[in-house]
């Protein structure tokens, strides 16, 4: 019993490592040239958050 138990675990264990394999894959598929590339270039940031706030130029804060 107990080589039974054992055998149905391992085939429970390789078949959820290819699932998980097979997930990893299709969301690199997915996600690939998408994401990742519009946060590298910066398209999700806001126009402040560029480096170039020209709209606060010169303002500073007064300090109490």
């Amino acid at each position: 019993m107990a080589e039974q138990t054992k055998s149905v675990a391992q085939q429970t264990e390789d078949r959820l490592e290819d699932l998980a394999e097979t997930v990893r894959k299709k969301f690199d598929r997915v996600t690939e040239g998408t994401y990742r590339d519009r946060v590298v270039e910066g398209r999700f940031a806001e126009q402040g958050d560029r480096g170039d706030d020209k709209g606060r130029a010169g303002t500073e804060r007064k300090q109490d």
